[in-house]
């Protein structure tokens, strides 16, 4: 005979069951949820990561003086840089230049307009600060030809300023992520001054070259084989030295033409801006500012060097990143190296660049900023910049004779 109390029991198991089962699948049921949304997350990330940047607006114009001919911007940690920059914009201009910071309060800053703005003009409020400062090869008033270079995806557009004088010392410039080669325009007239030919090149899908066949970025996995193909330019124009100067993304890709060049016999030595040294650093770091989960980081790293993820990526191929690691391969550098990098960059950690010198102290030297930010020291402080190249280079016998007997 059953009695009520184990009746009560018995009775209460198959409920229980029932809920804990329900609860199971419910957790289940959000479980793959969360997984599913990492990894939507971390494919989203991925992709962000190899597509071609599109330049978005970073600031406001908050107020337009066109009779003191002075900008407010509303405040960020690159509005408020000493210097000179540019700025994106949309309207009757495209692109002003700004100079010095003239007030600046808790949420704005108001800078001295270096580009004329007529009282008539009308800009949008959405603008892009830049660190280019010069957008056209025109503004630099020093003689350039347009060139195409041969590159497997097909001619490369790029800009030839020749030295005074023939010279066999040639500078090639490689501009870095989402930007064009534009941003190497800086650096022009200090080579031109010291007798230096400077090649300005464009590289696949970068806007400007041809597309590759997935039109994603590699991290200069096969970039660098368009800059490969300047450096036979350079050799076939009559270039026996080979400055390679890279800018954030350029400078990981003038380190793997260092690597791999069929032309290493040409290159003399390497000025980084900025640089891009090993890439799973910089993504780890930006991964935090935006917050983030680890898992989708990982995932997103995994997903990019893996084969099987491709048609997911969008890659074409698998991104090889301990081949882009120069930290881990810096035994293998056979080329002096400088490294100008701002401490506290704010997009690409200086953390790697530090790595580098220590692991090569006899081929890489690192001149430190702070304050500068990511790609701007020569906006900040051209002085600096220039007096640190120009050292180097005479440092290495890379300054051809005559300037060097002239200085």
């Amino acid at each position: 005979m059953v009695t009520p109390r184990r009746a009560a029991t018995r009775g209460a198991t198959p409920a229980l069951m029932a809920g804990v089962r329900a609860a199971v699948v419910a957790l289940s049921f959000a479980l793959g949820g969360v997984l599913g949304l990492i990894g939507v997350l971390s494919v989203r990330t991925a992709r962000q990561i190899v597509t071609p940047a599109t330049r978005v607006p970073d600031t406001k114009i908050l107020d337009l003086d066109t009779a003191a001919q002075t900008i407010t911007l509303s405040r960020t940690a690159d509005t408020e840089l000493p210097g000179r920059y540019g700025l994106f914009t949309t309207g009757t201009a495209s692109y002003v230049k700004l100079g010095s910071v003239l007030a600046e309060d808790a949420h704005s800053v108001k800078r001295k307009l270096l580009t004329h703005i007529g009282p008539a003009s009308r800009l949008s409020s959405d603008a892009a600060f830049s660190g280019w400062y010069y957008d056209r090869p025109e503004e630099l008033h020093i003689p350039f030809t347009p060139e195409l270079i041969g590159s497997a995806v097909g001619p490369c557009p790029a800009w030839l300023f020749p030295a005074a004088e023939s010279t066999d010392t040639w500078v090639i410039q490689v501009h870095g992520r989402g930007t064009n080669r534009a941003e190497a325009l800086r650096a022009v007239p200090l080579f031109h001054g010291l007798g230096i030919t400077s090649l300005v090149v464009s590289y696949r899908n970068d806007g400007e070259a041809p597309r590759s066949r997935s039109g994603t970025y590699t991290l200069g996995a096969t970039e660098w084989r368009d800059v490969d193909a300047a450096v036979g330019f350079a050799r076939r124009r009559g270039a026996r030295r080979v400055i390679l100067m890279g800018w954030s993304m350029g400078g990981a890709i003038s380190l793997q033409v260092d690597l791999n060049s069929a032309h290493r016999d040409l290159i003399a030595g390497l000025i980084l801006e900025s640089p891009v040294i090993d890439w799973r650093v910089v993504l780890d770091y930006q991964a935090k500012q935006y917050r983030l989960p680890t898992a989708v980081k990982g995932l997103a790293i995994g997903a990019l060097q893996s084969e099987w993820a491709t048609p997911v990526t969008r890659t074409g191929a698998a991104i090889p990143f301990d081949r882009l690691d120069v930290v881990a391969r810096a035994a293998e550098l056979r080329h002096p190296v400088l490294i100008l990098h701002s401490d506290d960059d704010g997009f690409v950690p200086s953390d790697a660049s530090h790595e580098l010198v220590v692991r090569r102290p006899d081929l890489v030297e690192m001149q430190v900023f702070e304050v500068a930010r990511h790609t701007k020291l020569w906006n900040y402080d051209q002085e600096r910049w220039s007096d640190s190249i120009r050292s180097w280079l005479e440092r290495h016998d890379l300054i051809p004779a005559r300037e060097a007997a002239d200085s």
